[in-house]
């Protein structure tokens, strides 16, 4: 097997919340008010939307028709909500985020750290370093490091290995999942894959967004289920799973051992969509400044406060709430 490769769960789709567009001759990130389930396949004018897409579509049309109240003229129902499990049990094997800087450039990962400690790609190759978070790093200041968090989701039965990914750099998005995911295992005694879930859009506005409305993505019971009636469901799904002898946690502790072979989740390659859609070039990019005059001091609180809020209520390819 080739050293220093991470071993990624496989990805047959996308989830997003917003798209790349040119404007004045930039390719710039433009927010949505809804999900688009995509391919993998990138055309000039945009990703390919997966059957999935189409079919979620088609069912939230016909509760539309079903509803006597519903004009026949409506426009067609935004898609707002997807039904999904998980390939782990184990929150942070779903969704991994960390801080993050790519090269503008080659989108080749330039270091990935959480606050503590970092991955660098250095001239003399990857080195283990301290982490202070972007507000205090030099590299950070200047490079754009943000939260970048992916999220592994399955869609449907087709294929029980393969994942959609839901990429984002909000940070109200990535603190909800986390939050929901560990609070889901919990309930579930430690069952998460098991549960049958929903990717939610939810919006808010604050005084930093104008009242404009901003995005983000929550976890929850799928509609029309109780959270007693999603346990129980998943409590049957675990027990059949044991009887057919599929085990469970030899699968987390093979995606641990693949996420851990390499120093980077991101291969070139998939940096440079990732920087196309979420680090645009600075001088494009609103919410985040590079402006302090010391960067090797470490930053107040209320400095980190305000930098998150306002970066999670800035435009990117995906809603950073």
């Amino acid at each position: 097997m080739l050293k220093g490769l991470a071993l990624t769960p496989p990805v047959i789709g996308r989830i997003a919340i917003g798209k790349v567009v040119m404007k004045d001759g930039k390719r710039l990130p433009e927010r949505d008010d809804e999900f688009t389930i995509t391919t993998q396949v990138q055309r000039q004018d945009g990703w390919v939307l997966h059957p999935l897409d189409q079919q979620l579509r088609a069912k939230l049309a016909e509760g539309s028709k079903a509803d006597a109240d519903k004009e026949p003229a409506k426009k067609e129902a935004k898609l707002r909500a997807i039904p999904v499990r998980f390939l782990f049990d184990d929150p942070d094997l779903n969704l991994r985020a960390n801080y993050s800087v790519f090269d503008r450039a080659t989108g080749r990962p330039l270091c990935v750290g959480n606050g503590q400690s970092c991955k660098r790609a250095t001239p003399s190759g990857i080195q283990a370093l301290p982490c202070p978070a972007p507000e205090g790093c030099e590299l950070g200041a200047k490079s754009g490091c943000k939260p970048y968090g992916r999220l592994n989701v399955r869609i449907g039965d087709e294929d029980e290995l393969g994942s959609f990914i839901f990429r984002t750099t909000g940070f109200n998005s990535i603190r909800t999942l986390s939050a929901r995911l560990k609070y889901f295992q919990a309930l579930s005694g430690g069952h998460l894959s098991a549960l049958a879930l929903e990717l939610r859009l939810r919006g808010k506005s604050t005084t930093r967004s104008h009242r404009t409305p901003i995005y983000y993505v929550d976890l929850t019971v799928r509609a029309g289920s109780s959270l007693a009636q999603t346990l129980e469901a998943g409590q049957a799904i675990w027990r059949q799973r044991e009887e057919a002898g599929f085990d469970q946690d030899a699968l987390d502790q093979a995606a641990r051992d693949g996420f851990a072979a390499g120093a980077f989740e991101e291969s070139q390659e998939d940096g440079a969509a990732v920087v196309d859609e979420f680090y645009p070039d600075a001088s494009t990019t609103r919410g985040f400044s590079t402006s302090r005059s010391d960067p090797t001091q470490a930053p107040s609180l209320a400095a980190r406060m305000d930098r998150l809020l306002t970066q999670s209520e800035a435009p990117d390819g995906q809603p950073t709430a």
